[in-house]
Order: structure tokens, then sequence, then C-alpha cells
């Protein structure tokens, strides 16, 4: 059967430069494929195009990555496709014709654009209402983009692109473009997109499947020369996750489970412009060293609507922290950390400003991140962590500048002020909502020519059950004991705006039905009760023995809106693997 290879380079603007390049050389690969584009990565290059009508593209995939390998792809037939466009397609696309004359290349370079809506904000206001909780469109945006699909990038492949160059796509759009160009799947072929679209949201974070931020992390052989994944895929919509030979990575069922539930809602419901997907039955089999086979992946008609992201400045905020040592640090971190606040707001009402919106203080050290369940009680080194919200920059740096005298004037061992002051920085919310296909024209353009401006309108359908567990039972009377979590399970975390999310794997069959009867949605949200204030609800996923747990309103505003020192769940699955359970004596 016929084979397609994908190298997965980058996982966010600011990921590894030397990727690209090892996928290049050594994965024997189709495609290169580059995923940049976070929520907030987008309010970021609106503002730098703002400034500069050149800018608000991902300048270092044509400076770095490219310049780098861009050559060595034009002589393999390498195909490259990129969501660096950002809210400037067509500055990106002018910079990659530029790079190619430099390097006396002929190469057709496509642009996918249409997603920035900035300039329509008072025309769709009325139907961008957030998903979440009805508020309406704020009216100061930074940015306003829908998510679009495969469709258009497809359409460029079959013109004879070798480079795309898109604006906010869907992550997985990258991986979904190349198979429907590759196979032929037209875009009722529902299970193959569905499969195409798993294989691009385990690739969209490039060594996260291969190793990166895995549970059994020390088991991964060299981070130094960490691995970049490869799918490989065949003509009936199955895949493999792989890796360049002679690299550090590691891929297993666990590497590749982990991946699969990052960062998703309902397994059974992950909603794309081009599918609806459903992951519940999803068999994940190892099928050599470093190689998981990937199937069961279903999908149905994807809907009439695109999911908008706007974001938007709510006031500064100020982040920064000191160092403490010696004994009773932790205590000395909080009264000095509480004394400054104090004196800082003390100063605002003198000078008739209002307070603080908003303070987070945490000493990271002493666990405070871990609410009831710390164990550091007797740490004599921490960092004094603090994150302020206020809506005058003015006051924020007055608190900045008097954060010093907390260096004479309060607990003794405090260090750490040569990095110079913390600067007040705006902060970014997202607003998500929903918008009509029909409402937003594509642009397909190659070179000089555009291809097609046309909306890509899709068919509804009713969300999926999705597979459930059945049958799932206790039996023996053996007496029990407490294990952590980590001992029987595998799991990853990851956001979402302010929502949270929790993926575990059981990592053997016997160990699931504990783990049904005991990480309750219940369970979990009381474990964190400290951290999380919305509903939590709990995902099966028979397929992969596993779970996914969705929590909301739990990372006080998430991203770049958070003053939290984990605003974006990265510690979450590894806090949830210290929470006890309870099995029989011969399985421990």
């Amino acid at each position: 059967m016929k084979k397609v290879r994908i190298g997965g380079a980058s996982a966010f603007y600011g990921d590894s430069q030397l990727a690209a390049r090892q996928l290049v050389d050594k994965g024997d690969i189709d495609y290169l494929v580059f995923d940049y584009l976070a929520e907030i990565t987008m309010g970021i290059l609106a503002k730098a195009k703002a400034r500069d009508e050149r800018q608000g593209y991902a300048v270092e995939f044509v400076t770095v990555a490219m310049q780098d390998v861009i050559s060595d792809c034009a002589e393999k037939g390498i195909k490259v496709i990129a969501n660096a466009g950002g809210v400037n397609v067509p500055a990106c696309v002018t910079a990659l014709q530029a790079l190619c004359t430099d390097k006396g290349l002929d190469l057709k370079i496509a642009g996918v654009y249409g997603d920035d809506l900035s300039d329509r904000q008072a025309e769709l206001a009325a139907d961008l209402i957030e998903m979440e909780t009805g508020a309406p469109l704020p009216e100061k945006l930074a940015s306003l983009n829908v998510y679009l699909g495969a469709q258009p990038i497809a359409e460029a492949l079959s013109a004879g692109a070798d480079i795309i160059v898109t604006g906010r796509v869907v992550d997985s759009a990258v991986v979904i473009g190349p198979m429907m160009h590759e196979y032929g799947w037209q875009q009722d072929n529902y299970d193959a997109l569905a499969q195409a679209a798993l294989a691009g949201h385990i690739l969209e974070c490039g060594a996260q499947c291969t190793g990166g931020n895995f549970t059994d992390w020390h088991l991964v052989p060299d981070f130094s020369t960490m691995s970049y994944p490869v799918a490989e895929f065949s003509e009936d919509a199955t895949f493999e996750i792989c890796i360049p030979p002679n690299t550090g990575g590691l891929v297993n069922v666990g590497t590749v489970g982990e991946q699969m539930l990052y960062e998703i809602g309902d397994p059974a419901n992950y909603l794309l412009p081009d599918v609806a997907c459903d992951f519940t039955a999803v068999n994940l089999q190892a099928s050599g060293t470093d190689r998981v086979h990937v199937s069961g992946a279903r999908g149905r008609a994807p809907g009439q609507y695109y999911k908008a992201c706007a974001t938007w400045i709510d006031g500064y905020r100020l982040m920064g922290m000191a160092f403490i040592g010696g004994p009773r640090a932790a205590e000395k971190a909080r009264s000095s950390l509480n004394a400054w606040v104090q004196r800082t707001e003390r100063e605002f009402e003198k000078r008739g400003l209002e307070g603080y919106r908003d303070t987070c203080l945490e000493v990271i050290g002493a666990e405070s991140t871990y609410g009831p369940h710390a164990k550091a009680s007797d740490t004599r080194e921490v960092m004094a962590k603090y994150g302020l919200h206020h809506n005058s920059r003015e006051a924020l740096g007055f608190a900045s500048r008097e954060f010093a005298y907390l260096a004479t004037s309060a607990a003794p061992g405090m260090s750490g002020f040569g990095g110079g002051r913390a600067q007040p920085s705006p902060l970014i919310r997202v607003h998500s909502a929903l918008l009509e296909k029909s409402k937003v024209p594509v642009t397909v353009q190659l070179g000089d020519q555009i291809l097609s401006q046309t909306t890509y309108e899709s068919e509804s359908s009713d969300a999926a059950a999705g597979e459930r567990y059945s049958n799932i039972s206790i039996t023996g009377s053996s007496e029990l004991v407490s294990v952590p979590l980590e001992k029987l399970a595998y799991a990853r975390s990851g956001d979402k705006g302010d929502i949270a999310n929790i993926g575990v794997i059981a990592r053997k069959p016997e160990y699931l039905p504990w783990l049904y009867q005991q990480l309750t949605a219940k369970a979990v949200a009381d474990y964190f009760a400290h951290l999380v204030k919305g509903r939590v609800d709990r995902y099966e996923l028979p397929g992969i023995n596993g779970f996914n747990f969705l929590m909301r309103e739990a990372l006080g505003g998430g991203g770049s809106a958070s003053l939290r020192i984990d605003p974006q769940a990265k510690a979450y699955a590894q806090m949830l693997l210290s929470m006890e359970v309870k099995i029989p004596e011969p399985m421990s």
C-alpha cells in the first residue's frame, strides 16, 4: 500500500531550532509540518503587525527553520505546510519568496487566509457570544480569528504547491490536508478524516508524543538528542507513530496515549471544521521498537460553525519572584509578600487609586500549588512568587519599584534581585465563540494567482455518545493497600482558556476497575478543590483503558489572564499522580 510520512517539527512559536533538520535528514518524510499558533500568540502577532505592516507572522519560520532546510526540502521533494502566517499570510509568503530567490530555488508557495476577521468586528459582534459564559464580544480587541480547516490546504497541494503558509487553522489541518490530497479522500469520508485528525493531534505538540512530558520520563533514552515524531500513513487511514533512527526519544503506547488525551474535551465529540471525531474506541498497539499502530477513530459531519477566538486586554499584570533561604523560609516568604501588598495598597489609597483587582501569592518549594496535599512543611529555601492584577500600569510600576524595599526591610534571607525589576504587561483574555462557516470566505493563493475565494460549508450531525465501559466490577476479597496513582496509570494535563483537562490511562487492564470506582469526577473535583471552582466531568475511552477529566474555572483565567505559577495546567496531572488509590495487596 502507498505510504505517506509526515514529520512534526514544531509545537509552538519558539520550539526547537533543530527539529526540522533532524526530520529532513533522518525522517525519510514526504511532508514537513509546523504548528506555531496558540491563542495568545495571535494577539502578540496582531500587535506586531500594528507596529509594522510587514510583520504579524512567525518570522523564525523563515529566518531559522526554512533558512536551514528549504534547499534540502526542494532537493528531496519534501513539501512544507505551516500555520506560520499568523495574521499576515501575504507577508510570510513574500519573505519565503525572497528566501527562494536568495538560494536560487524555484518553488511554488501558496497562502491560505481569511481567518483574520479583525476588520469585521462591528459586523460580526452580535454573532460572537462567548461559548462558556454567554458574554458579549468585548469592544476593544487585540485579535479576532476563526480556526479554518484542511480543505484549502488540500486544494493548494492539488494545484502543485511546494510550500503552504496558512493563518489560523486547527492544529491538525496541516496533516488532514496532505492526506486528503494524497489519498483522494472526499469531504464525506469521515472515518478517514477522523484518523487524519487524530494523527494531526498527536503530531501537533512535537516531542510530546515521543517522550516529552511523559509520565515515565526517566525511561526516555536521551533528552539531549530528543526525537521529533513521524506519522506513517497507509491507504486504509491507519497510521504508525515512529521516530527517526538514532535519536533519543521514545515511542510506546503510553507516550502516544498521553498525547492523544492532551487538551481535548469530550473524546466522543472532538469537533473540527472538517470532521467531528469520536476517539473513544481508538486502539493503540506496539508494532515494533519505537512504533505504535493507531486505528479506530470514527468521524461524522462536522457542523456549520467555525470556532472563533478573540483576544482582548483587561488591565495589566505584574509577575515576579525572589529567593528566600534559611529556617522557616516559607513563613518568611508569606510574611514579606503580604507586607508588600498591604504597603502598596495603602499607598494606592493615598493616591486615589483603586486596589488590586486580584493577587496570587505562592511559595514555590513549599508546595503552595498542592494546597491541602502539600508535604513540604520544613523547607529551607523557597521562591516567593507574586502575581498582581490592576487596571493601572502606573500602579503596578510603583509596586514593582517598591518590591526592593523587602531586601532590607523585611524577613531575612531574601535574594535574587539581580535580574532587574519585573515590568507590568497587558493581561490578555481569550473570548471563544462560534461563527457560521457561510460568513467566512477563505482565499487560496498560489504565487500571484487566486485559486479560490469560497466558503466551506458542512452538514450538521448530532453529538455522539461514544463507547463506554460495561461490566466494570471489582472481585476478590484481598486486603487493600493504598498506592499513588502513578503506580497504576499514565497521566497528561493541558489547558484551553480557563478549562483544564487531565487524561489518565491505566497501565494494565486489571487496574481499570479500581480506577473506574475510585477516580470519579467527584474524587478529582475534591482533590483539586483548592484550584478548581467549576464543574468537573469524567469521560470514558475504553479503547485505551482511559479517562479524560475536564475541569472548568480551573486556571484563574488561564494563560496570560492568570496570575498563577501554572496557568496552563502543565503540572495538574503530576499532582493527580500523587493521589492515593486502594488496590488489592497482590497488585501492589
